[in-house]
């Protein structure tokens, strides 16, 4: 049995959901951002306990399918952009509508519907956090925090980034306060 998980974004969140279902004595196979494969069904009272202790740590147990297929896509690319899983040289329209075996036009209706943004900015806005983050280590340039993030050149990385946070990478990184969004708040 699987079940969806809304607010995993990073490995520490994969210990959390372990030890709260260790904690319950539910066993899994699997977890993985947004979701995690049990061995067995759910009681009723296992769930309420499950959903109680999540939201403890600010995750959600999601019980509908446009939640989950919502999750599936956040963490899909939370994963890609992030953690370089998924690295593949298609489309992410193409990708996520393998991923999940669904239309993408579909799961681009559902997420716009529901996120009030689209799919494509929502992967932006990712983007962009990432690079926030690169560019507060110091560690790179901005040519090799381009190529990292697949983009096509430097200057569309920053075109990009001036245009969500109205200064370049360079100013940004020269900023005293670089102030970075958590995932699960995008």
């Amino acid at each position: 049995m699987e079940i969806q998980i809304k607010n995993m974004v990073c490995p520490r969140c994969l210990y959390s959901v372990k030890s709260i279902l260790s904690n319950l004595n539910i066993q899994y196979t699997e977890i993985e951002l947004g979701k995690a494969k049990l061995i067995n069904e759910l009681s009723e009272t296992q769930r309420i306990k499950l959903s109680d202790n999540l939201k403890v740590v600010g995750f959600e147990l999601l019980n509908n399918t446009e939640s989950q297929i919502i999750s599936s896509i956040k963490a899909y690319l939370i994963e890609m952009i992030h953690y370089h899983k998924h690295q593949h040289h298609k489309t992410i329209s193409v990708a996520l509508a393998e991923y999940l075996n669904a239309d993408y036009s579909t799961l681009s209706k559902i997420f716009s519907k529901t996120e009030k943004m689209t799919i494509e900015k929502y992967t932006i806005n990712l983007k962009v956090e990432r690079i926030k983050e690169l560019l507060s280590y110091k560690e790179k340039t901005v040519s090799e925090i381009a190529f990292e993030m697949n983009y096509s050149s430097s200057a569309h990385l920053s075109n990009q980034f001036k245009k969500i946070k109205g200064l370049t990478p360079s100013q940004y990184k020269q900023q005293k306060n670089n102030s970075r969004k958590a995932l699960d708040k995008i």
